[in-house]
């Protein structure tokens, strides 16, 4: 089943596009690999903001992840016309706004991995560092940046 079949199944819906930060741009593609810049975590009322450990758990994480996620997804479709041009998603980099202690940044970004794999199937299994961080751009929960192949 295609990735755009599977989304429309599952009822997602992918964000408007966010506006670059600074002097980069979203996607790049080089030969068969497109490399997508970080997103923060957004929904409909904005920036998706808090720290894990500190008035965050792993549930709220997870969610800010799978956010970021169709954020990611969003930035692929508008470079790609279609996510159906997904060959696989090779790497996932995913930063959580953590309070110093909390090692449980692998099960929030479990949001994003389990988003995409539930899109992609397979094909959307991938690579991935799960790092917490002090800080992130706007205060955001989560930032996600990842690769994937192309068609």
């Amino acid at each position: 089943m295609s990735a755009e079949k599977r989304l429309l199944e599952a009822g997602l819906r992918l964000p408007g596009l966010p506006g670059a930060g600074g002097n980069y741009v979203l996607a790049k593609t080089v030969g068969t690999m497109v490399f997508l810049a970080g997103s923060v975590s957004a929904d409909e009322n904005g920036v998706i903001a808090g720290r894990a450990g500190d008035g965050c758990g792993v549930e709220e994480g997870y969610a800010a992840a799978r956010a970021c996620a169709l954020t990611q997804l969003a930035i692929l479709r508008e470079h790609l016309g279609s996510l159906d041009r997904v060959k696989s998603v090779v790497s996932l980099n995913g930063y959580v706004n953590a309070s110093p202690g909390f090692f449980d940044s692998p099960k929030v970004m479990n949001g994003a991995s389990d988003l995409l794999v539930e899109v992609f199937g397979e094909a959307g299994r991938h690579v991935r560092a799960a790092v917490g961080v002090s800080s992130l751009p706007r205060g955001a929960l989560v930032e996600v940046q990842m690769v994937v192949e192309i068609f």
